[in-house]
């Protein structure tokens, strides 16, 4: 479960990123550049909650359930 919170996050966080430096102009437009990087920022802002709702249910479930009770952390 720890896993995923840390690839949730960055995902938020590069998306976040990415976001920023179309704002403030850093990307040149040439190859429509600032097109991949918005797609790339809003896909990494949207997979983020995803990949957390992925990662809870699969804590949730039954089997899974018992390999965690196993564990010794």
């Amino acid at each position: 479960m720890r896993e995923g919170v840390i690839v949730s996050a960055s995902f938020l966080v590069t998306g976040v990123i990415l976001l920023f430096l179309i704002s403030s102009g850093i990307i040149p437009s040439a190859f429509y550049l600032p097109l991949i990087f918005n797609v790339l920022g809003i896909f990494c802002l949207l997979f983020a909650p995803l990949i957390l709702i992925g990662t809870f249910i699969t804590t949730v479930l039954p089997k899974s359930r018992k390999k965690l009770e196993n564990c010794d952390r």
